[in-house]
């Protein structure tokens, strides 16, 4: 078990933006446990609803905003003692929410006085790629920097969970597909717990003197490819199935073919995201150094691909169905 301060944001106002989505919903989880007094700031809100319960009386608050207003902004971050910004798209106008936008943000939670400030980029994160979300993740963490020196930017790796859109997402395909084609299937892939993340975020804005001003990698224990990912998937729902390694050029084709269509397997952006791999880089310390002991994904695969069996939790893992 890794160690972390546990009273250091007992009374503290953590302001998160974008909160509302999948990895806002753990981070709630794993500050409110620190006894920190939570608001919750998104477009929609009411996404977030269900955290409350998971409060004491009147520690969680909900606040709507648009994050490329100024005046929004310093509505809701007014009286923060922290932020943690998780604002970010893959579509839209993407200079705006996690390019300059961000920069925007940062120097909001300067002026709000807020002492710790957390930005989460990714791994991904490249000024010279020409995938928009890669480019603009990176001309983010440096609008970032410049606003807000002493903030803590942290890259995760590809997330997974109970409720999450990937591994979750292939469970559902493997068990209506017999075979199934993969894109990128040698592409590098360090698959982080989002609870790890959640924990790591709340150590930095724990311990901004020690963790303020640095970047951070934020990567599971294990490295593993696309291909090996959808056959420990299968196992885990103990399927037999067919696999078939899609070469880059056909891959590249279907993408740029297809990738516009409503429901398409997979974008052109996204295959050269996901062929690019998402492992540590090793320039910039990791999250070890943030307190946390990252879990595998074998530590959970079994338990949750039990619902993807044929019969659920009754049926043989074995079986070929």
């Amino acid at each position: 078990m890794s160690q972390r301060p546990i009273d250091s944001l007992a009374g503290k106002i953590v302001t998160v933006l974008g909160g509302s989505g999948f990895v806002g919903r753990h981070l709630a989880q794993e500050l409110l446990a620190r006894g920190a007094r939570l608001r919750i700031a998104s477009r929609n809100p009411r996404k977030a609803y269900a955290i409350k319960p998971l409060g004491n009386l009147g520690q969680v608050q909900f606040a709507r905003v648009d994050v490329t207003r100024p005046d929004s902004l310093a509505a809701v971050l007014a009286g923060s003692d922290a932020v943690v910004n998780l604002v970010g798209a893959f579509a839209g106008d993407l200079d705006a929410l996690q390019g300059n936008g961000a920069g925007g943000i940062a120097a909001a939670a300067k002026a709000a006085g807020a002492k710790a400030f957390v930005h989460v980029s990714a791994l991904g994160a490249d000024a010279g790629s020409d995938v928009d979300y890669a480019r603009t993740k990176a001309e983010g963490e440096q609008a970032v920097r410049s606003a807000f020196p002493d903030a803590t930017i942290v890259r995760p790796s590809l997330m997974f969970g109970p409720d999450d859109k990937f591994v979750m997402m292939f469970g559902g395909l493997i068990t209506r597909m017999p075979g199934m084609p993969v894109f990128a299937p040698e592409a590098k892939l360090q698959p982080v717990f989002v609870d790890d993340v959640a924990e790591a975020i709340a150590n930095a804005l724990a311990d901004p003197a020690a963790h303020g001003g640095k970047i951070y990698d934020l990567a599971g224990p294990e490295v593993v490819t696309m291909l090996e990912l959808n056959e420990r998937i299968a196992a885990a729902e103990g399927r037999s199935r067919s696999f078939a390694a899609l070469p880059d050029a056909v891959a590249g084709l279907i993408a740029t073919l297809t990738g516009w269509l409503p429901g398409a397997p997979i974008t052109s952006d996204q295959f050269k995201l996901l062929k690019a791999g998402s492992v540590a880089s090793g320039t910039v310390p990791g999250i070890a150094d943030l307190g946390v002991s990252p879990r595998p994904l074998g530590l959970f695969l079994d338990r949750w691909m039990v619902q993807f069996r044929k019969h659920g939790r009754f049926g043989v893992k074995n079986a070929a169905a």
